[in-house]
């Protein structure tokens, strides 16, 4: 009893001398909870970048990549697949992918291959399609949980996940992947999924129409096709298809009018892909920021001035310089977010 009166007696006079404290100590309670913790709202734009930017790091495991979205000081990202699917207990692929893209990019190319790689590219491409007979089957048993769990993990270390990206939701998925995709998505707390855009009337129909069953939106990306209409078909078919915009590729294409597209699609935009790309004028190239065409300054500024809420999503595609690594490249990113929006 003696105890449980200091316990009570100590805790009024906790209460009242918070009542009484400066505004600023007021807070401690949530200055402790944020303490080491990244934070990359800056004037009001998120920024956040897409985990394919760290695809060089040899560890791609859910913990590396959290460490790693830490270490840049991002709040907030689009989550590929491998590492939420590894984490969940996905069987490990039997392939090697870096060469079979490597064979796959010389082909689509037009460049011929020897006797020797066509046969190892066949070899590949039956082993692909077996694994993800694997791996649909794997999709429709996983527990959900898994992903609730990783969702935990990320927000114990500060880090939102708005947008995930598995490869789930192409028109060679069944049904059944698109909904784990979906409520994968949700267990993982994003409010949209992403995929590269199809280009099939048909299949943007169905994902929006499985968008609007599942409660989950669907950001399509899209390369140097993107134009000004480019998304106006499947925006027209369903409330929940959007925009996962590519501002460097849509420079890139040539086109001059991102600004405006901006303006006109920002309430279905729900996350834009920030990189510096040139013009086609220029080489297309794809470099450190500030030294391309792509007016990421001004998209910013556009983001903060009018209070847009979609993410800017940073991803590393220029060549790592020697001596650098893909943290150090995403953290000099966000340092250039932090100076364009000062």
């Amino acid at each position: 009893m003696k105890n449980r009166r200091e316990f009570l007696i100590k805790s009024a006079l906790g209460a009242t001398g918070l009542a009484l404290a400066p505004s600023w100590l007021k807070g401690a309670p949530a200055l402790i909870k944020s303490w080491n913790k990244p934070d990359s709202l800056i004037n009001g734009v998120q920024i956040g970048c897409i985990t394919y930017s760290f695809r060089s790091l040899t560890d791609q495991s859910a913990e590396a990549t959290l460490q790693y979205v830490k270490d840049c000081g991002i709040s907030a990202i689009e989550l590929m697949g491998d590492p939420a699917e590894t984490f969940a207990g996905m069987p490990a692929s039997p392939i090697n992918r870096t060469r079979m893209f490597q064979l796959g990019g010389k082909q689509r190319r037009g460049e011929v291959l020897t006797d020797t790689e066509k046969a190892e590219y066949a070899d590949m491409s039956a082993q692909a399609a077996a694994y993800g007979k694997t791996v649909a089957e794997w999709r429709a048993k996983v527990d959900m949980k898994k992903f609730e769990e990783m969702r935990k993990m990320y927000k114990d270390g500060g880090v939102s996940i708005y947008a995930f990206k598995p490869n789930a939701f192409a028109k060679n998925n069944t049904d059944a992947e698109i909904a784990y995709g979906m409520k994968a998505a949700k267990a993982l707390g994003a409010t949209h999924v992403t995929l590269e855009h199809p280009s099939d009337d048909a299949h943007t129909l169905k994902l929006g129409k499985m968008g609007e069953q599942h409660g989950m939106s669907v950001g399509y990306h899209g390369h140097e096709q993107e134009t000004f209409t480019f998304w106006d078909t499947a925006l027209a078919q369903s409330p929940k298809n959007a925009l996962n915009l590519d501002a460097g590729h849509y420079i890139a294409a040539g086109h001059t009018d991102l600004i405006p597209l901006i303006e006109k699609q920002h309430s279905r935009i729900l996350s834009m892909h920030t990189k510096d790309r040139q013009t086609p004028a220029n080489g297309k190239g794809n470099l450190t920021w500030g030294t391309g065409d792509t007016p990421i300054n001004e998209m910013l500024q556009l983001m903060s001035k009018n209070k847009y809420k979609f993410p800017a999503t940073i991803e590393l595609e220029y060549q790592v310089p020697e001596g650098s690594d893909a943290v150090k490249e995403v953290r000099k990113c966000v340092e250039y977010c932090q100076k364009a929006l000062a």
